[in-house]
């Protein structure tokens, strides 16, 4: 039983197991960047708000408010642009990372979605994927999801961080550490 008067140790008092230490926290790099599968959709919502600006011009010249109904396609376009380029960066300045002796956790604070926590183990069989660059990323789990055309997985990691390749040695030591 806790006692009422007993402190949390830094938040993370009943997460943690009796004996884990924490053995690194950082956080992601929240600036913009583009990646190649957003090219298409920032086509997309620049195709789609750009036709319905045309439409709007174009119906502002009949008189009245008719083209006021492009409004909500010029929106929806612009929309489309917006959540593609400003998303993630919104989300990975909402993020935390912390690695322990046998665990990695991803905390996030969402306005609509509120506080998560979510644990993934390092094991001696977790795949790990480096991903080598001035921000470096490491993979280490997935997701599945449902698509139009069936499922697809989506890799969970710690992205866009400073010290990958010091982390990524953590994690190989962890897995080493259970063989």
């Amino acid at each position: 039983m806790i006692s009422a008067t007993k402190e949390p140790q830094d938040g993370w008092d009943g997460i943690l197991d009796t004996d884990e230490k924490i053995i690194w926290q950082g956080r992601p790099d929240g600036g913009f960047f583009i990646k190649p599968s957003m090219i298409f959709l920032i086509l997309f919502g620049t195709a789609f708000a750009g036709f319905a600006l045309f439409w709007m011009i174009m119906a502002s010249l009949a008189g009245g408010y008719f083209w006021m109904f492009g409004l909500i396609h010029f929106s929806i376009g612009i929309g489309i642009i917006g959540a593609t380029v400003l998303g993630g960066p919104f989300i990975r300045r909402r993020t935390w990372y912390t690695l322990t002796d046998r665990r990695a956790f991803i905390a996030k604070t969402l306005p609509l979605t509120g506080r998560s926590l979510k644990s993934y183990p390092i094991t001696a069989d977790t795949a790990i994927e480096y991903l080598d660059g001035t921000l470096a990323s490491i993979m280490f789990a997935t997701k599945r999801k449902r698509g139009k055309n069936g499922t697809y997985d989506v890799p969970i990691g710690f992205e866009r961080i400073e010290d990958g390749k010091t982390v990524l040695q953590m994690m190989r030591t962890i897995q080493k550490a259970q063989q």
